[in-house]
């Protein structure tokens, strides 16, 4: 019987019938691993351990002065308070298409290009109850960002998972999927810089992405809320620097990562007109729209960064990745360095106590936070192939990451820590 349907309790000899108001779908939601490690962290706290948390990627860092003054100035305004439309704001549209042309080089019409959204995750939640019907296939990574297979959840749509391999870079191979799945599927997610698997992609790769989609009349959804996290002088592409992409693509940007607005909620949608109406359209039904203020606050990180005069992101966690890394290795754990993002996607250390037994992702997870006080994402959280990997996340400052890494040491060579 579905959840929905009829439950039965007892009340003295009688047999009450109650109703669940829960609807399947949610069942088809995000990950439980998450729920699961936060109920971890809470217990560990309880019993007062000192716990790093790595597991989350938030920024521990504010925005910078000026965003945080405009957003003050802002929201003192007497005629800040309406509904701010759900399109967004001309001057934040024509904004976003100004750092689009300083960025990237690539020319966006606000008018009809781009999309203000509560954040990159408002717009990959809605996005497939936009474009499809229920019963349409999906194309999305396997490891991937939650939100997408919730998206799809939502609006009905049948997910074909292309697995992201490291002896593929983890990129998918687009001749590996089956031509009666290209023939049903709607569109195809993408993100580079990735989440959680940190790998990137170069114009090559994103040119066989846009004849796969162009001979199967498929559209890409490239996510690239971590275009402004590169590390080692590599600078990350929109895919409307390849010919074509205009024809079959739309791109999500966040400004969450990019200049620590994580809270604030502000990003876009930018690429295919007929593809970025659509979402439009339905959240024009749905919202009213990003708060006025924190769109002005958004339009001055965008203008910082075309002045040169906002603190880059990239350099704060390329030395938080050599920090941490480089301790791991001197502790046994020897991890690449990613490109890119604020995360590390780490194979399960070598564990040196208890070999009689597998350790899984899960396992060490929930082991290291116990025995450790190290908070990280069991691989499985973001899909099958995602066993074997941990995800850990560069969002404490140095001296903490390299705790971290000398009580992972410790948890490794399976000796006691004390870190209460």
């Amino acid at each position: 019987m579905s959840e929905y349907g009829a439950n039965k309790r007892m009340e003295g000899e009688a047999t009450v019938t109650t109703r669940s108001w829960r609807a399947d779908r949610l069942n088809k939601l995000g990950s439980s691993i998450f729920a699961e490690v936060a109920e971890w962290l809470e217990a560990a706290r309880k019993q007062g351990q000192d716990v790093i948390d790595l597991s989350i990627g938030s920024p521990d860092i504010p925005p910078s002065d000026a965003i945080r003054k405009a957003l003050s100035e802002a929201v003192l305004r007497e005629d800040a308070y309406g509904y701010p439309g759900s399109k967004g704001s001309a001057a934040f549209l024509q904004q976003a298409a100004d750092w689009l042309l300083y960025r990237f080089g690539i020319a966006m019409d606000p008018s009809s290009e781009v999309l203000s959204l509560m954040g990159s995750q408002d717009g990959l939640g809605h996005l497939g109850l936009s474009l499809c019907n229920p019963g349409d296939v999906a194309l999305v990574p396997d490891p991937g960002y939650p939100v997408y297979s919730a998206g799809l959840a939502l609006a009905g749509i049948e997910p074909y998972y292309m697995p992201l391999r490291a002896e593929n870079n983890f990129l998918p191979d687009f001749e590996d999927i089956p031509q009666e799945v290209w023939q049903r599927a709607r569109f195809m997610l993408l993100n580079y810089p990735s989440n959680p698997v940190s790998a990137v992609a170069d114009e090559v790769f994103y040119a066989k992405a846009i004849a796969a989609a162009k001979q199967h009349h498929v559209l890409i959804v490239h996510d690239l809320a971590y275009s402004e996290m590169a590390f080692d002088g590599y600078r990350p592409l929109s895919i409307f620097q390849i010919e074509g992409a205009i024809d079959v693509a739309v791109e999500f940007h966040s400004l969450s990562k990019s200049f620590n607005m994580a809270g604030c909620r502000i990003g876009f949608l930018i690429g295919n007109r007929e593809a970025v109406g659509a979402l439009r359209e339905l959240k024009a039904n749905i919202d009213y729209g990003v708060f006025l203020p924190i769109q002005e606050a958004g339009i001055v990180a965008l203008q910082e960064d075309m002045k040169g005069n906002k603190g880059s992101v990239g350099p704060v966690y390329e030395k938080r990745r050599n920090v941490l890394l480089d301790a791991l290795r001197d502790e046994g754990w020897d991890i690449a360095k990613p490109k890119a993002t604020m995360f590390v996607w780490a194979p399960l250390p070598p564990m040196r106590w208890n070999l009689s037994e597998k350790w899984n992702s899960r396992r060490i997870s929930r082991e290291m936070l116990t025995h450790a006080g190290v908070a990280v994402v069991p691989g499985d959280a973001f899909g099958a192939e995602g066993e074997g990997y941990v995800r850990i996340a560069l969002v404490e400052d140095e001296q903490r990451l390299i705790e971290a890494a000398r009580r992972i040491g410790h948890f490794i060579r399976g000796e006691q820590i004390i870190n209460k």
